[in-house]
């Protein structure tokens, strides 16, 4: 059986499964990113993701199901993207066909992407779609993977724009 993974607008209900997303202890050791309490993870999906305009942010669904979002945003002049799934879409290509389709909307180049050093399923997800290493960063105490991509994916990846069946 192959996974339907496809994109859609986030909704309100799709938030609380984010967040626990955000909190799924392999997550946390995989990112190095620390998780928000419920209240600041909501007032920041409010007002930085949702309600900034600037920012472009999917939920991704496997056979209909959330399964996790990839959003992109800008840093100073630079737009990055980041993700999380769930981790039992981990390993099945999911996040391989969700960051395609997303690349194929999200039209920014160069686009930037600092995966934590030691999450190497993430580093590799991102140079399969084409991000290219480009030096590392220091995040707190731990040093992350600056990686970019500075031309579109090539259509021929996806079977069409809002579907990428297996």
């Amino acid at each position: 059986m192959s996974d339907d993974v496809r994109l859609r607008d986030v909704e309100e209900a799709d938030l609380s499964l984010f967040h626990e997303h955000e909190h799924d202890p392999e997550t946390v050791r995989r990112s190095k990113f620390t998780p928000r309490e419920r209240g600041a993870f909501m007032s920041h999906w409010a007002t930085r993701v949702l309600g900034d305009p600037t920012v472009f942010v999917q939920t991704v669904t496997v056979d209909g199901a959330p399964a996790g979002n990839v959003v992109a945003w800008w840093e100073q002049d630079r737009r990055f993207i980041g993700y999380v799934f769930g981790r039992e879409f981990w390993g099945r290509g999911v996040g391989t066909k969700a960051l395609t389709l997303f690349l194929r909307r999200e039209k920014a180049r160069p686009l930037y992407a600092d995966p934590f050093g030691g999450n190497a399923g993430s580093v590799r997800l991102l140079e399969r779609c084409g991000f290219r290493r480009a030096g590392t960063v220091t995040h707190g105490e731990n040093e992350h993977i600056m990686l970019v991509l500075d031309e579109s994916v090539p259509d021929e990846s996806v079977q069409d724009e809002d579907h990428a069946g297996g």
